[in-house]
């Protein structure tokens, strides 16, 4: 290799899909500390964030959804072809708009991978992180993905992790195993 030539970092887009409380953004979160201890650039785009700082306005019928998803596809596929490993921890209820980012990257030549969080919405429910669960149980919220607004399982995805029964680092490693078999590890 030519000294001046720069080594190559593939990037990828690495989406965590599944309910709200299924442990999406905390595995995303252990992955990416391990992945940069390994001195990996990387990248989290928690779902939450976006909404708020890039997608600010949008509410929560399923074309607001929708374009909130494809904006932050976009924004991965992006950082992804410029060599950073985006962990994108969104619910993204409708299939399809997830098969819309993955044809999206793939257009670009950009690798995406989709790890559904497969928690069931029980445990989701008795986490309840947000109070999410809560504030649906007691009529002040509707359109609770899961609960009173649907969730399209992916039928394929690259992982399916269940997490009740695991630890977040077990389902964390998981994830980073599925990574280095694609070559997208140190």
């Amino acid at each position: 290799m030519n000294p001046q030539e720069a080594h190559v970092t593939l990037g990828a887009t690495v989406w965590f899909t599944g309910l709200p409380s299924a442990g999406k953004t905390t595995i995303a979160r252990a992955l990416a500390g391990r992945l940069r201890i390994e001195g990996r650039r990387v990248e989290v785009l928690d779902g939450d964030e976006i909404r708020e700082f890039l997608s600010a306005g949008l509410g929560f019928s399923r074309e607001d959804r929708h374009t909130n998803v494809q904006r932050i596809g976009f924004v991965a596929e992006l950082l992804a072809s410029h060599g950073v490993l985006v962990l994108v921890p969104v619910i993204a209820p409708y299939a399809d708009s997830r098969v819309a980012v993955r044809k999206r990257h793939q257009a670009q030549g950009t690798g995406y991978l989709e790890i559904h969080v497969a928690t069931p919405v029980d445990v989701c429910s008795d986490r309840d992180v947000k109070g999410l669960y809560a504030r649906q149980a007691a009529g002040e919220l509707s359109g609770l993905t899961g609960v009173d607004d649907p969730y399209e399982a992916p039928d394929r995805p690259d992982l399916r992790i269940e997490t009740q029964g695991h630890t977040v680092e077990e389902s964390a490693a998981a994830v980073h195993g599925l990574l280095a078999e694609k070559g997208l590890t140190t």
